[in-house]
């Protein structure tokens, strides 16, 4: 069936008049802050304890806006006779958000679980040099990094939960058995032919 002439614009009129009957909203920004939607992206957060100096997070960085610099130090064997170690120990990580179009491709790949998305976004600075944020700022961050949400119950257990508690019921098995073992050897021992039971014989 082909479409009425003017029923588009009937369709909008109609569109007019009902915004035109509601009433304006105007959001009192800053004196209110905004309900934000709870995976906003609004600053990233560095928890640094985390942080391996793998790179990876620089690399994969499309607009190549992460400055990481690092030295290696030698750690001693952990046991006498063992070999000495170098590690990474970072001495610069910053991020230019002037440059960062808040992909999150940083936070995915990371492996090590070093960097956040905070919902904060108040960071407006009068000086775009200023918005090159180093590791101090990029920590403070972490504070106001939201908890994660709670894990579907229907869902599929993480392997790595999955692996400690093969791990743990198998400890747990070889216990038993050994305790069974122990005990069945303590009951053959005392029903044993010949064998004196304790306390006879004694004056």
């Amino acid at each position: 069936m082909p479409p009425i002439p003017g029923s588009g614009l009937a369709k909008g009129l109609a569109v007019t008049l009902r915004t035109m009957t509601k009433r304006t909203v105007t959001a009192q920004y800053p004196d209110v802050q905004p309900e934000l939607p709870p995976r906003t992206r609004g600053v990233i957060g560095l928890f640094e304890e985390n942080c391996t100096v793998c790179m990876l997070c620089a690399r994969e960085c499309p607009d190549w806006c992460i400055y990481i610099d690092s030295h290696k130090e030698t750690v001693p064997p952990a046991a006498p006779g063992g070999r000495e170690r170098s590690r990474n120990v970072l001495d610069r990580f910053a991020i230019d958000f002037a440059l960062c179009m808040y992909c999150g491709i940083c936070i995915e790949v990371c492996p090590f679980d070093a960097l956040f998305w905070s919902p904060e976004f108040e960071y407006a600075e009068t000086d775009i040099h200023e918005l090159t944020h180093e590791r101090d700022k990029l920590r403070e961050w972490m504070w106001t990094v939201p908890e994660p949400p709670a894990l579907d119950p229907g869902a599929e257990e993480p392997k790595e939960i999955a692996a400690a508690r093969k791990t743990a019921d198998k400890l747990q098995a070889q216990e038993t058995q050994a305790a069974e073992e122990a005990r069945a050897a303590r009951e053959a021992e005392r029903a044993r032919p010949g064998r004196t039971p304790e306390g006879e014989g004694q004056e």
